[in-house]
């Protein structure tokens, strides 16, 4: 089984959850290969970061959705199209959660596998 950190990415966010204030969101798109099947899924979690050095993350607020499952491999053309799809997706995790990621405020920059 081979898993691809494709994208992720640190963002302020409004959330409680298990009674926490979390302020800080990861989203990520991660891809699986196995046995002639590749697999693409999102991730939310939502964190504390009770400062600017703060990342550490709790998994307790973390909710992943699969948006791909075929047989073949990965590809740039697979890849683009679930990364065209992960804000909406990652949005709709978000509200299963009471939450919100606030886009326009990144805690650092994107990093891609």
């Amino acid at each position: 089984m081979k898993n691809v950190d494709i994208y992720k990415q640190y963002f302020s966010a409004e959330c409680t959850f298990n009674g926490v204030e979390r302020r800080g969101a990861a989203v990520w798109l991660n891809a699986e290969s196995d046995s002639g099947i590749v697999r693409y899924e999102v991730g939310v979690t939502f964190f504390p970061h009770r400062d600017a050095e703060d990342f550490a993350v709790s998994y307790d607020a973390c909710v992943l959705k699969e948006l791909l499952r075929t047989k073949g491999r990965r590809s740039k053309k697979k890849d683009e199209l679930c990364m065209a799809q992960v804000r909406t997706t990652a949005d709709e995790i978000a509200g299963t959660l009471k939450g919100t990621i606030l886009w326009e405020k990144p805690l650092g920059e994107a990093q891609y596998g």
